[in-house]
């Protein structure tokens, strides 16, 4: 039986599925590398932190949100993966504290499950959150990648990013941002 997947922003009462999944990508072998925050940070973070940001990226935030979470839900209910974005500003810092040079958005907290992996069900979430980015007038998105994680910018250029030759040192150690027009 082939499993099938939907793809859907978040719903303000998810919460509780939200902090699952993300304590379940924290647990994944490249979290190191892929996450700035550990599991035991995550786990600690009161339920009034997981409703807020449930709240902000959700469908009930409204088409002016500052962030859209979206999420790939199998046939059966089971949450499997998921992707943020968010809204940025030129002239901004964003979560590194880089200065954000063109607004856009910024794509954040991806995660698929490994057992559903390499079925493009991540390249399908990746393309609702950059089909809402266009929605909201945006011309492109971007991320950070970190520069060992191959699996993943693998991923991110499957879905159409491009690295932009700027290279740092983040919080996880050395990155590369990635492109996407939209």
């Amino acid at each position: 039986m082939t499993t099938r997947y939907t793809v859907r922003p978040v719903r303000a009462h998810e919460w509780r599925e939200i902090r699952t999944l993300r304590l379940r990508a924290l647990s994944d072998e490249a979290a190191p590398m892929a996450f700035v925050e550990s599991h035991g940070d995550a786990a600690a973070r009161p339920d009034g932190f997981w409703q807020g940001r449930a709240q902000a990226s959700s469908l009930e935030a409204g088409p002016r949100a500052g962030a859209r979470q979206f999420v790939a839900v199998t046939d059966d209910g089971t949450w499997v993966g998921t992707a943020a974005v968010l809204i940025e500003e030129a002239g901004d810092a964003d979560f590194e504290g880089r200065v954000v040079e063109e607004a856009g958005g910024h794509v954040v907290g991806v995660f698929l499950h490994p057992e559903h992996r390499g079925r493009g069900v991540m390249d399908s979430v990746l393309q609702a959150a950059t089909d809402w980015l266009r929605e909201r007038g945006s011309s492109r998105a971007r991320l950070y990648v970190h520069a060992d994680n191959a699996r993943a910018q693998r991923c991110y250029e499957r879905s159409g990013f491009r690295p932009t030759g700027a290279r740092f040192t983040g919080t996880m150690g050395p990155e590369i941002e990635m492109t996407r027009a939209l």
